[in-house]
């Protein structure tokens, strides 16, 4: 058995297993997009996804400048959280990737039903149907982030671990 922990200097030992990371990809739709702007400096914004063959899938209009962002320099960062799924907070997972981005018809004719589905699917088709079509407009792209590096942390790993070194008098606060 390995000695109880006394403190939180390395988190990397609560890492997200890869079957927690899958229930944490399919349980949420809202990921953190993070892009690198022309002077260098990070900018992010939530949006919604669809994961598809190993990777991240979103949308947006040309107009944004995060689209020009990615035009410009690909290197991005996509991060999930589990706030809000039933996986209860403290479950993320963040990787380094390479934005793609797409305006032909064919991506765009399996992406918006697809992701559509994956929104609206539970209030019923008529929704799904209203939902890809009003994505369907002239500037809208469509952005494919191919992860790279990753990093996933498991809240669920260091509370139980606390309440272990707890539970064996290793943590004596005053």
């Amino acid at each position: 058995m390995s000695q109880p922990i006394t403190n939180y200097e390395d988190v990397a030992v609560y890492g997200l297993d890869p079957a927690r990371e899958a229930e944490l990809i399919d349980a949420q739709n809202e990921c953190t997009l993070v892009w690198v702007t022309a002077d260098g400096s990070p900018m992010a914004v939530i949006m919604s996804y669809l994961h598809h063959d190993g990777r991240f899938w979103m949308t947006a209009t040309s107009q944004r400048k995060r689209i020009a962002a990615m035009r410009r320099d690909g290197r991005v960062a996509v991060v999930v959280s589990s706030t809000g799924t039933p996986m209860r907070r403290g479950k993320t997972v963040t990787y380094k990737g390479t934005a793609v981005l797409h305006d032909d018809e064919t991506t765009k004719a399996w992406f918006y039903p697809a992701l559509a589905q994956r929104l609206m699917g539970r209030w019923g088709q008529a929704l799904v149907d209203e939902f890809a079509q009003m994505l369907d407009s002239p500037r809208r792209v469509v952005i494919e982030v191919v992860p790279g590096l990753r990093v996933g942390y498991d809240g669920d790993k260091m509370r139980d671990a606390t309440t272990q070194a707890r539970q064996a008098g290793a943590l004596n606060w005053q």
